[in-house]
């Protein structure tokens, strides 16, 4: 796994340098995985990370969901907050209920979140200054899931 340089700041990398102003955009590509029954899917789309007033960022995904019972539109919004760490975002639901921590260093990018009754744990991968890669294990009695997204910047620096 690479890691990203000592003096790496999560907030600058997910925003970038685009020619359109302070706000991130990255595609995003998705492969779902019921590992209950092997049922497989996709998600292709968009990720916009957007600077808040707080000094975090305002994440908004959306593109196009492919599973054998639906086909179409989804998206979904989190918010993500400033840590003691540069390196690290806190992700928050759109209500202000924690979610996990993101990060591409090797002491934290590792994270779970449990929703009742199932864990969700993600593992995040830098793969350079303009993709990453994470990944969400779900496991529980209700869910069986394997979700692996890989993102791209759209417009890399200039």
């Amino acid at each position: 796994m690479n890691f990203p340089p000592a003096e790496f700041a999560l907030r600058s990398y997910l925003l970038g340098r685009t020619a359109n102003g302070p706000v991130g955009r990255w595609t995003v590509q998705r492969d779902l995985l019921d590992r209950t029954n092997g049922t497989r899917g996709t998600f292709s789309g968009v990720v916009h990370f957007v600077p808040a007033d707080d000094g975090g960022l305002a994440l908004r995904e959306e593109g196009t969901m492919r599973w054998p019972t639906f086909t179409g539109p989804a998206s979904r919004e989190y918010l993500l907050k400033a840590t003691d760490r540069p390196d690290a975002m806190d992700v928050f639901f759109p209500d202000g209920r924690p979610f996990h921590t993101m990060s591409f260093t090797p002491e934290a990018n590792l994270d779970q979140h449990w929703c009742d009754p199932d864990t969700y744990r993600v593992t995040y991968s830098y793969e350079g200054p303009h993709t990453f890669s994470y990944s969400w294990d779900v496991q529980g009695p209700q869910k069986d899931l394997l979700l692996s997204s890989h993102l791209v910047r759209q417009e890399q620096d200039t």
